[in-house]
């Protein structure tokens, strides 16, 4: 086989191809052909690169400079996978991508993005340049409007909708250059990116990346800002969806650049609704980007700014709370500041934290609210890991920082420090709450002890201890549930110490007790241990330990503590309905043991004194409270639990008083302790502690213990109150106390104890008989001895009464029992003192009660009609006492035949006498009559004698037989109940309840109850609210007490009186039935009360309509009345019987108007409503839904009824009604509700109206839940809006009269703004923001209005008063609201916008609204620049207008919202409004408001559009260099200002010399003083401004103008302009080279010198010498010899005139005189030039005698001067002597002058009474001038002569120095 040739292998082909292209590629002649060569080879020849063979890959090409084919280039290196070939594409797509147009580079755009994933796994390097390829096009990429169809499009164009993965390939990398920092310090990362992700951002290894080529560098790296900011609108475009741009956007908001933020912040706003923040690959990013990873190239940590961030979005995921170990560490690092990345380090002292930021104070919050986040939101699991760690870390912090004092050796913690030591305590508690187990409740309670330690101890301030509280509160149910016994002692152990320690004790580890833990003690004995637990009760107890001194809280929560009824609203939670009833052990509710609470509170009999202060004031609350648990045990042992409610105490009180059952329970049970040794013990015990705690009056409220002790004395069995009879003796203080609780109960104790026994005890008789004797001297007793004469008589009352009872001997046969009886009745009639009368009637009642005093044992000379006498007399005053004693001495009567009348025998007198009393009209007295009747009619078978058998010796006490007097009495009562005397029913119907109600179980009254039902229900419609109650508590008892018929006749009556709108149960009309309220319907004369009165009045204006109307208004009166007695004293109680299986239940109708009915406004139906319906309906939930639709459509219908309480009644129920419920349950009822309510919303009747307004508030609400809930069914949420935005922005709503409506409809729309979601909302935003802008204006107070038009009154200005108007605008809700809307805007919604607020700009008037208008714009350019962008250009035209506004702070605004806008208008518009500025400012005449307005709008644009200023700072700033010369005060501080802050220093004149002189130039000759004046003066900063050398180039182009201004008269200010051109004479070359212009100059000088204002020639003269000396060579002193001469003369011979105060207020005349005179004198010596005389050969020389002469003439001038001794003038002609001296040096000695020039000399020794400035000044002239003189002339000697003598006389040191300098100046004497 031959060999093949070398042409034919595939390396020789190879290379021939590549030969070919090289020889092509040489052979082009021009740069053109390359690039077609390029563009058909290059592809094809970089792939000969992945050759096998080297020598072709080898092969090279070496030109540059030309274009490339780089979309060749990228095709090909998307599909070829080869490396070397992938290379060397990117090398030329580098290279030839800058070399492309703009547009052919973008086009490249979606071919480089599609891939870029894929590109990555492969090569992340190559991908890496390709990706700063798309980075550098971005910058040239113009996005389209946001919204606008081509930003919808961009996705599709780009090819990123099909490819998903480079799109959020793309996003995530550009999400990563915004958190990128380029960093010199040679880190590797930086915070959020790895290593990798830096270096892939730079290129792996190209640190110039992103440096910024400058002059004579060729990096063509990027700005990396630019980038950032460039990227972030790539990413807010419509490329991206809100998922994928998610994450840079919240990098982006967290940014310190404010471009780059603003963008981020509108992403993220956009974003978040719809990314879910329980996705967990998103939350595992979010904590690596917060937390950083591990390893050398992890990435750092994120700033603080991002953390922050980041966990305020923790904070609305659940799922967060999951990430155990990265919480851990977010918490740990938090807590310590030290270890935070680079932006948190800084340098500090070792052992000492360092100070906190801003941004870590903030952090730390942020993290402390995560932490609260985690502790609620957090599941078991989570909780159990996380809660001990961080409870360490937290206390860990706390401690370092210095626990529980703060460290002394630290200055102090900062106000961040102690927010976080706050945080740290309040997170404890949460975090033990969610996680107690193991953590809070374990047997040391270590943090429990720890946080009582915090509260006690800590001296972090009083905020730090209202945290430790804090989290003492939210761990308190912790404890609810522990069922450890051990873990419970434990826990009241540490109470117990806490409730004991004051503050100033030292306490645990030497820490002084700061502060008291005790209230929080007590609230974890009332909510962490159970009720029954003893030692928690005897906390409670004492809490109440120091009374009065103890603050309230501490004493209210003890209270509760010893009430079961507060416990259980204490702790609603921890037992099952099944074991909240007492009597389960299991129950935390079950009451404590008796004998237990005994063993705890009480010591036993015999405590000390030590043991009973233990309690305190506490004592008496403990007697009470085991007094209630022992009354409940035996009343609960007899199944007659008392009611456990807010009363539970009176309940008890009111079974012992009145209910004969239940003192028998408690008798019984009573009896079973008594007959138990233990029980007996303790019982005694009790008995023992509450009578300790009656005698001893500082054991707290001593009478309470005494009424326990009487109770108890009252209901045990005779044997069981021996131990206490035996210390009857110590009750002697208390019956002779000053108090007179304290001495009726132990006169009353006494009587019990004392009455017991055989025989009485010498203890007992001891004390009778100083009661004896205290009573025998009743009549001589005063003051004290008084109080101990009533003791004495109730002892000896209730004791004698018992006595006799028990011994069942009623006979009085002892001497000292009679003289006991005459003494109380010697004092009953003739005694004047209140307390005697009160102890006799008390006496004699105790007596008669028992039947011990009759009607016939009365002892002579007395009897029962005197005693009947004595009594009434004192009932007639309507005391109580007497009443009953009448009616326990008519228990002790007789009947007789006489009876039937109430005759003249004792008994009918007694009871004629008590049913007279029905005139006292005192409910309280005649239910006191009622309780003496029923005594009278049945003695001791009446049931309100029930409490006052205290003692019990099996028969009841003495008693006269009754036979028909309860007959007789009861036909009385009822007979009167249908009288219409309003008094007589009143105490009739009192007097039939009392009746019913204690004698109801006898025959007499159960055989009339159906004639009580019928006079109580004639009661129910009565106009007394009383007597309503009164029948309704009748008929009740009667329903009670009657068999089943009657019941159900009751019931049918009441309710069809209740549904019926007749009033049947008003009973009939008579002339005296008082119909209305005396005063109600007044006449003139009286006012129209009854019947009779009503007739009466028609009679008399004869028409007869009126009897009718007037009982119209009376019929309804009584029915509304007739239904506030249904729910009196239980009436309620019968319809809930009935309910059951009675009436009720079949007629189910009654529901819907009782449902109306309970909102009533009367409070009495309303309240009586309130009970039928809780006692009729048992399950209000389910009875509503079942009859929703009944009772809705009834208050539908009823809503627009005629009557207004109906309405109002309507309007308040249907706002109950749909409270809570579903919307899906009223919906279809909406639109009915607001109509209505909207008409309601406008009832003539007031309370009406409030009402609709109330319903109004409640359906916003209910529209206010359903816009939060995002409920869009049946567009639901959008039909409410239509219906209730009209409403709330009409007449009848923010534009209404009342302020409460506009109050209402203003919170109304808030809440409506704040809940609406943007879908909903927005197409009501263009419309509401307008309405909401012009009522800016109608809302507010038209006093605002008065003040501004009479400021001047109030000592204000308008000004002032429109700074308010400002300020409440800008704080106003309003504008909170229109933020709101503003943040929903879209592109659609914007355009609409834009009309709403163009026709508010036109239209509004008033300053709120016009404000509110700028403020709109504002928060448009700023916050919502991207949606306003394309009409800014537009509202830049607009506002033009609005600036002139004739009010200046709404010019100001709008001024200052031009400058907002101006940020996003373009340059062509911004420059048409500098034009705008330009305009107003020159064309403004003599009106100084255009030429500020001018200022504020230039100033606003550079103070808030600095960019945009900037950028056109040509354009503008020559106007404001000219402008801020304005005269005006505001003009000029506002445009200097602006220069200020935009050039770079003085010398900034010279970049706008040419713009500024051009615009002047036209103005210098302005008719318009203040322009031209300004114009001037800006030609004169300008030559100032051009520093001390002026090019010749710069003179020119300056001079003209600066001639212009010359010209003319002189005016204010002037000056300046003069003082300008003596600089510029000064400073330019310009007088050197042009002869014209140094004439010009000089003729200038001189004129402006000749001029004759006064103020003015003084400034002339000062720069006519300052110029003439600059003119060197020219002969001056005649021209300003010319000019001063007259001129000085003129002033000193005006010397002696009056000086006048400028009218200006300027300098005075004479001041200005002496000014001028001074340097007119300056300039006169300065012009004299000896150098002109001395001129070198060849130069023009003036004689020599024209110097001496010059001298000679000045010096006449300066004589005559200086005899004027002013100081000015001397100092100004020392001035120009030094001057003169000086020039004089530099020419030789002439003694032609020497004579001249010694009376020079002589003049400046002549300065004894001058100041030291002035002698210094001579001192400096004669050593100027000494230079000049040898020795041997005459101005030497007199100079050397005048230094010493000078040097003999001076004093001043400083003046010496300088003589001594002269004379060492001037030699030795000769």
């Amino acid at each position: 086989m031959s060999r093949p040739t070398t042409i034919d292998t595939p390396e020789a082909k190879e290379l021939a191809l590549v030969g070919k292209v090289e020889l092509r590629i040489a052979l082009t002649d021009s740069d053109a052909k390359f690039e077609s060569i390029l563009n058909t080879y290059l592809a094809p020849l970089l792939l000969k690169l992945a050759s096998d063979h080297v020598s072709v890959r080898n092969k090279r090409i070496a030109r540059t400079s030309i274009k490339l084919p780089v979309a060749a280039l990228v095709k090909q290196y998307k599909d070829c996978h080869n490396a070397i070939v992938r290379h060397f594409d990117l090398l030329y797509i580098q290279q030839g991508i800058d070399r492309l147009p703009v547009q052919a580079r973008l086009d490249l755009l979606p071919t480089l993005i599609h891939g870029l994933a894929e590109n990555f796994e492969e090569s992340p390097k190559h991908t890496a340049s390709l990706f700063n390829v798309i980075m550098k096009l971005l910058h040239h990429l113009a996005l389209p409007l946001r919204g606008s169809t081509e930003d919808v499009d961009l996705r599709l164009r780009l090819g990123l909708a099909e490819r998903v993965l480079d799109a959020e390939f793309v996003a995530s990398w550009l999400g990563k250059v915004i958190l990128f920092t380029s960093s010199a310090s040679g880190t590797k990362s930086c915070p959020g990116l790895s290593a990798e992700d830096c270096d892939f951002l730079k290129l792996y290894g190209k640190n110039d990346i992103w440096t910024l080529g400058g002059p004579g560098h060729s990096s063509s790296g990027m700005n990396l800002t630019e980038t950032k900011v460039v990227s972030a609108k790539f990413l807010s475009s419509g490329a991206f969806i809100e998922t994928e741009r998610f994450l840079p956007a919240l990098y982006a908001s967290a940014d310190t650049n404010s471009r780059l933020s603003d963008i981020g912040e509108d992403m993220l706003k956009r974003a978040t609704p719809v990314v879910s923040l329980e996705n967990r690959i998103l939350l595992t990013q979010l904590f690596k980007v917060y937390l950083g990873t591990r390893g050398a190239t992890g990435s750092l940590p994120a700033r603080r700014s991002l953390q922050t961030r980041i966990l305020a979005l923790f904070c609305r995921s659940r799922e967060s709370t999951s990430f155990v170990p990265e919480i851990l560490q977010i918490v740990k690092e938090a807590l310590e500041p030290q270890i935070q990345n680079s932006d948190h380090i800084g340098s500090h002292h070792p052992g000492t934290a360092p100070k906190q930021g801003l941004d870590l104070a903030k952090l730390r919050a942020q993290v402390f609210a995560f932490t609260n986040w985690v502790a609620r939101m957090g599941s078991g699991v989570s909780l159990g890991a996380l809660a001990p760690s961080l409870v360490t870390d937290l206390r860990n912090y706390i401690e370092a920082q210095g626990w529980p004092r703060v460290n002394n050796e630290s200055p102090g913690l900062s106000v961040g420090e102690l927010s976080s030591r706050s945080y740290c305590y309040e997170s404890i508690g949460l975090l033990a709450k969610a996680s107690p187990t193991g953590l809070l409740v374990e047997p040391n309670l270590d943090l429990l002890r720890w946080l009582f330690r915090s509260l006690s101890a800590d001296t972090s301030g009083t905020d730090i201890s209202i945290s430790i509280e804090q989290a003492l509160s939210s761990i308190l149910s912790a404890f609810a549930k522990n069922k450890d016994e051990d873990i419970e002692n434990a826990l009241i152990e540490l109470l117990l110490r806490n409730m004991s320690q004051e503050i100033g004790d030292t306490g645990v580890d030497t820490h002084v007790v700061v502060r008291s833990t005790r209230y929080v003690a007590v609230r974890f004995a009332n909510r962490c241990l159970p009720f029954h637990n003893v030692k928690a009760r005897l906390l409670d107890v004492l809490a109440q330990t120091d009374g009065p001194r103890e603050r309230g809280e501490v004493l209210e929560e003890g209270r509760r503590g010893l009430n079961p009824y507060w416990y259980r609203n204490l702790n609603p939670f921890g037992d099952s309905p099944s074991t909240r009833d007492e009597t389960s052990e299991s129950s935390r509710y079950r009451m404590p043991n008796f004998i237990d609470l005994i063993q705890e509170f009480f010591s036993g009999q015999g405590m000390s004194v030590n043991e009973r202060q233990r309690l305190g004031f506490g004592y008496s609350s403990a007697v009470i409270f085991c007094r209630c648990v022992l009354l409940h045990e035996a009343l609960r042992s007899e199944d007659r639990s008392p009611v456990i409610d807010t009363e539970w105490r009176k309940n008890i009180d009111a079974v012992v008083t009145n209910d004969e059952a239940g003192r028998s329970a408690i008798r019984t049970h009573l009896e079973k302790m008594y007959s138990g040794a233990d029980e007996l013990h303790h019982l005694s015990k009790y008995l023992y502690a509450a009578f300790e705690g009656f005698i001893d009056t500082s054991l707290g409220d001593s009478d309470s213990s005494g009424t326990c002790l009487l109770e108890f004395c009252s209901l045990s069995p005779g044997g069981g109150l021996d131990e206490i009879a035996s210390q009857v003796y110590k009750l002697r203080d208390n019956i002779f106390a000053n108090r007179h609780a304290s001495r009726t109960t132990a006169s009353h104790i006494f009587g019990i104890l004392a009455s017991r026994g055989e025989s009485t005890s010498p203890d007992v008789e001891s004390l009778l008989h100083q009661f004896s004797k205290k009573i025998d001297k009743w009549s001589d007793s005063v003051g004290s001895e008084v109080h101990e004469v009533h003791g004495s008589i109730l002892s000896m009352a209730y004791f004698l009464s018992r006595r006799k009872y028990l011994k069942n001997d009623y006979d009085l046969e002892r001497v000292d029992e009679l003289a006991f009886l005459d003494l109380i009745l010697a004092i009953l009639s003739t005694s004047r003192d209140k307390e005697l009368l009160d102890a006799a009637t008390l006496a004699i009642d105790q007596l008669c009660l028992f039947g011990i005093l009759t009607s016939d044992n009365v002892p002579v000379p007395y009897n029962v009609i005197s005693l009947l006498d004595k009594l009434k007399t004192r009932a007639e005053d309507g005391n109580e006492n007497s009443v009953l004693a009448l009616g326990h001495l008519a228990m002790q009567c007789y009947e007789t035949d006489e009876d039937n009348e109430f005759g003249t025998s004792a008994l009918g007198q007694i009871i004629h006498f008590l049913y007279n009393l029905h005139e006292k009209r005192q409910p309280e007295l005649q239910f006191a009559v009622g309780a003496a009747l029923s005594c009278a009619a049945a003695g001791w078978q009446s049931k309100s004698l029930v409490g006052l058998q205290d003692v019990d010796s099996g028969d009841i006490p003495r008693c006269a037989f009754r036979s028909k007097t309860l007959d007789m009495i009861l036909e009385k009562v009822l007979s009167d109940c249908k009288t219409t005397k309003p008094a007589l029913r009143q105490g009739s119907v009192i007097w039939l309840l009392c009746i019913v109600q204690y004698c109801g179980h006898l025959i007499q009254v159960q055989n009339r109850l159906r004639q009580c039902q019928t006079a109580f229900k004639g009661f129910l419609a009565d106009r007394e609210s009383l007597n309503q109650e009164t029948a309704s508590r009748g008929l009740t008892l009667v329903y009670e007490k009657g068999d089943k018929d009657l019941k159900d006749d009751l019931i049918r009556d009441l309710v069809g009186s209740f549904t019926s709108t007749n009033v049947g149960l008003a009973g009939n009309v008579s002339s005296e039935t008082q119909l209305f309220e005396p005063g109600a319907l007044p006449t003139g004369d009286g006012s129209v009360t009854t019947y009779k009165d009503i007739m009466n009045l028609a009679s008399e204006v004869g028409d007869s309509s009126l009897v009718y109307r007037f009982m119209s208004l009376a019929s309804n009166n009584a029915i509304w009345s007739s239904r506030a007695a249904f729910g009196r004293f239980g009436l309620s109680n019968i319809l809930s019987d009935s309910s059951v299986d009675g009436y009720l239940a079949k007629n189910p109708k009654l529901y819907p108007a009782l449902f109306r009915y309970r909102f009533d406004p009367n409070t009495n139906v309303r309240s009586a409503m309130n009970d039928i319906w809780s006692a009729l309906v048992k399950d209000p939930q389910s009875t509503i839904s079942e009859h929703f639709d009944t009772i809705l459509e009834d208050l539908l219908k009823n809503i627009l009824g005629k009557e207004w309480r109906v309405r109002q009644a309507s309007c308040a129920a249907v706002a109950d009604l749909v409270q809570g419920r579903p919307m899906d349950k009223y919906e279809k009822y909406l639109s009915r509700i607001w109509t209505l309510t909207f008409k309601v919303c406008d009832d003539i009747k007031d309370s009406v109206r409030q009402a609709a307004m109330a319903l109004a508030r409640v359906l916003t609400a209910v529209l206010s839940r359903s816009l939060e809930a995002g409920d869009s069914s049946s567009n639901t949420a959008g039909v409410m809006l239509k219906e209730v935005l009209p409403f709330l922005l009409s007449p009848s709503g923010l534009e209404s009269s009342a302020q409460e409506v506009q109050a209402f409809s203003l919170k109304t729309l808030l809440q409506i703004i704040k809940s609406s979601n943007a879908k909903i909302l927005r197409p009501f935003i263009p419309d509401l923001v307008g309405r909401l802008l012009a009522l800016l204006s109608s809302l507010e107070p038209q006093e605002i209005n008065y003040l501004h038009l009479n400021a001047d009154k109030y000592g204000m200005t308008a000004q002032q008063i429109d700074d308010v108007r400002l300020s409440s605008v800008r704080s106003s809700p309003m504008m909170e609201a229109i933020e709101r809307c503003l943040d929903m805007l879209d592109d659609s919604s914007m355009l609409q916008l834009q009309s709403s607020l163009e026709q508010a700009l036109r239209t509004t008037i008033g300053l709120p609204s016009r404000v509110g208008v700028s403020r709109v714009l504002v928060s448009l350019s700023t916050r919502h620049n991207f949606v306003f962008k394309p009409y800014a250009d537009y509202f830049l035209k607009l506002l033009r207008k609005q600036v002139l506004d004739r009010n200046d702070t709404i010019s100001t605004s709008f001024a200052a919202a031009s400058g907002y806008v101006a940020r996003l208008a373009s340059d062509e518009d911004v420059l048409r409004l500098f034009d705008y500025c330009k305009k107003l400012y020159f064309d403004s005449g003599e009106d100084d408001r255009h030429r500020i307005v001018s200022a504020e709008l230039v100033s606003a644009i550079a103070q808030y559009a600095t960019d945009r200023f900037a950028s056109l700072a040509n354009d503008v700033l020559p106007f404001v260099f000219i402008a801020k010369h304005d005269p005006n005060e505001r003009t000029k501080e506002l445009f200097n200002s602006t220069w200020n802050e935009n050039v770079g220093g003085s010398r900034a004149v010279l970049l706008y010399l040419k713009e500024i002189v051009a615009m002047v130039s036209p103005h210098l000759e302005s008719p318009r003083w203040s322009i031209k004046h300004t114009a001037a003066f800006a030609i004169a900063d300008a030559v100032k401004a051009m520093g001390a050398e002026i090019s010749t180039v710069n003179a020119e182009i300056i001079w003209p103008s600066l001639e212009k201004a010359l010209n003319g008269k002189t005016w204010d200010g002037k000056e300046s302009i003069l003082e300008a051109f003596v600089t510029f004479a000064k400073n330019s070359d310009l007088m050197n080279s042009n002869r014209h212009i140094a004439d010009r100059m000089q003729s200038i000088v001189l004129r402006e010198s000749k001029r004759t204002n006064i103020q003015y020639r003084q400034h002339a003269l000062v720069c006519l010498g300052d110029f003439v000396e600059i003119c060197k060579g020219i002969e001056w002193y005649e021209r300003v010899y010319s000019i001063t001469n007259s001129l000085i003369i003129e002033l000193l011979d005006d010397g002696n005139e009056m000086d006048v105060d400028s009218q200006a207020g300027g300098p005075s005349s004479k001041i200005t005189s002496e000014r001028t005179l001074a340097n007119a004198l300056r300039t006169l010596l300065k012009s004299i030039d000896p150098a002109l005389w001395e001129a070198p050969r060849g130069q023009h020389r003036l004689p020599a005698t024209g110097l001496a002469a010059s001298l000679t003439q000045t010096f006449e001038l300066v004589t005559k001067a200086l005899s004027r001794n002013d100081k000015v003038v001397k100092d100004a002609i020392l001035d120009g002597e030094t001057a003169l001296f000086s020039k004089l040096i530099h020419t030789g000695f002439d003694d032609s002058l020497d004579s001249i020039l010694t009376q020079y000399a002589s003049t400046l020794f002549e300065m004894d009474n001058q100041a030291e400035q002035s002698r210094t000044k001579a001192v400096e002239a004669a050593i100027t001038l000494a230079g000049w003189a040898p020795k041997e002339s005459r101005v030497h000697i007199r100079l050397a002569s005048g230094v010493r003598l000078a040097l003999i006389q001076e004093r001043s040191s400083s003046v010496r120095q300088k003589l001594q300098v002269g004379e060492k100046a001037l030699g030795p004497q000769n």
